[in-house]
């Protein structure tokens, strides 16, 4: 099977990039035959290679806001039917656009719904028209639907009548133990600081949480901004002034593995300001690690029910910079970061995400051939010519 529609694995920055890594390589270890066709300009080689057991096939795209999405999915769809495989997986909105492509060129295609694009400040009207069409287009002509929150799943079956499993993102279990190295290359101090992790783009708020910091007014806590911008734009421009201009402000681009790791498990508070969210797996990653979260009210985070103590009302720096007071304080760190985690785990662990997943590609591949509907998944891949390992 295929994945399509994201810049590609592994470490690129990008909500849809963590979940596709994860669930690749475990279905992978499933015994499916799994590739990734990434944009070339993101991959860390030009030509294709196997990360855990997962073939990642660079497809020569530009790299454009605007076209480098629609480009690369057009042309990995090609290459898609090219390699006949069983199954295309598309992620997100915006590719959704080609799914009826994807049908003409023959292939059967699940697609993921992550979150209502159309709602990100970046884009004008006509980039959010095409994104409302590509919702259309991959709900009405794909095989099969995801939705990674249960109100995307409501919202299919209201607005474009067709049913949709819910399959969250998950986590991974992290790890015991966790040195100090990065905190130390750029000095900050364990439970010091403040951390937020996300694309520097408008929807992710990264101002409002600058200048909720500076009304702090403690010398003695940081706050730490990781991740960048895909494209130079005027809003990386603004956070990069802002920053430079607030004592206590480090960015530190984009990370991942041990360095990331590090940043989570010894934060202080971990805060997301976006005013939009499919599902947010920065939360997520966050509260596998056991830390104190703090998020917009907005439905995606609220969803996570996380207590009203961890909201604050969107775009409200006042009341951001209060809340952050309050869960700085002895009493905001009372529960248990073991047991915050192990909760986290037990709510959204890879496991059943993967298991349920497969149900979703099974009922793809059966409305091909009646009757194949409730094969158990070994059959299934014994059908598919993948039981024997990769």
């Amino acid at each position: 099977m295929i994945f399509l529609g994201l810049r590609g694995i592994p470490e690129i920055q990008g909500g849809v990039e963590t979940h596709v890594a994860a669930l690749a390589v475990r279905i992978a270890q499933r015994g499916w035959q799994v590739e990734v066709l990434g944009r070339r300009p993101y991959l860390p080689s030009p030509e294709p290679y196997v990360w855990k057991g997962v073939v990642v096939t660079p497809i020569w795209t530009p790299r454009s806001k605007h076209v480098e999405a629609l480009l690369h999915t057009t042309l990995g769809l090609f290459a898609a039917a090219r390699r006949n495989p069983d199954l295309v997986h598309i992620h997100a909105i915006g590719p959704a656009l080609l799914t009826p492509l994807a049908r003409l060129l023959g292939l059967r295609v699940v697609v993921t719904h992550h979150g209502f694009d159309y709602e990100r400040q970046k884009w004008g009207w006509m980039a959010k028209s095409v994104l409302r069409a590509g919702e259309w287009m991959g709900m009405k002509f794909a095989h099969a639907r995801i939705g990674v929150a249960k109100g995307i799943v409501d919202s299919v079956r209201a607005r474009h009548g067709v049913p949709a499993s819910f399959i969250p993102n998950g986590v991974e279990s992290s790890t015991p133990k966790l040195g100090t190295s990065y905190l130390d290359y750029i000095d900050v101090k364990p439970y010091r600081y403040i951390l937020s992790v996300g694309r520097i783009v408008e929807e992710k708020r990264q101002l409002d949480l600058i200048d909720a910091f500076a009304r702090l007014g403690d010398p003695t806590r940081k706050l730490i901004i990781v991740g960048t911008a895909d494209h130079n734009g005027n809003y990386l421009r603004a956070v990069e002034k802002a920053a430079a201009a607030t004592p206590g402000v480090v960015m530190t681009g984009f990370q991942s593995g041990e360095s990331l790791a590090q940043l989570y498990r010894h934060a202080a508070l971990f805060v997301l300001p976006s005013s939009h969210e499919g599902m947010p797996m920065v939360l997520l990653e966050a509260l596998s690690h056991g830390v104190p979260c703090l998020a917009s009210d907005i439905d995606a985070n609220l969803a996570l029910d996380l207590g009203p103590e961890s909201y604050f009302p969107l775009g409200d720096v006042d009341a951001l910079a209060g809340a952050i007071r309050l869960k700085l304080a002895p009493s905001g760190n009372l529960p248990d970061r073991s047991e915050r985690a192990a909760r986290a785990l037990d709510c959204f662990g890879w496991d059943p995400i993967v298991d349920r997943t497969i149900e979703v590609y099974e009922s793809a591949l059966a409305a091909r051939k009646p009757g194949r509907a409730h094969r158990g998944g070994t059959d299934l891949k014994n059908h598919l010519g993948f039981g024997g390992g990769q």
